[in-house]
């Protein structure tokens, strides 16, 4: 893969999330917010983004979405339980909720 085609891959990437990102806030904001792991201030931001903005937006050179899963506890959760794969999951999304939003700095 070269150069230029990492960079279309993470132009459609960045434009998927934010797509997918603003459906999700005016469809349900508090539950976004949760899924997310984005603060109000960014979601009010994301929300009110025309489809100019998006796509100028999507067209950076860098991913817009980040990795979330700094703890390894809560990755292996998601990943390796076997035993009860929804509670798990449960299990891992109150470990998340309990995780500070992403902020603007």
């Amino acid at each position: 893969m070269d150069t230029n085609d990492m960079m279309a891959e993470i132009r459609d990437a960045n434009l998927g999330y934010l797509m997918l990102a603003q459906q999700m806030i005016r469809a349900d904001k508090a539950t976004a917010i949760f899924r997310l792991g984005i603060s109000s201030e960014i979601a009010d931001l994301i929300e009110g983004l025309n489809n100019a903005q998006i796509l100028k937006l999507a067209g950076t050179n860098m991913m817009l979405a980040r990795f979330r899963f700094d703890d390894g506890a809560i990755l292996g959760m998601l990943t390796n339980y076997n035993k009860d794969r929804a509670l798990s999951h449960s299990h891992a999304a109150i470990l998340m909720a309990g995780q500070p939003v992403e902020e603007i700095v």
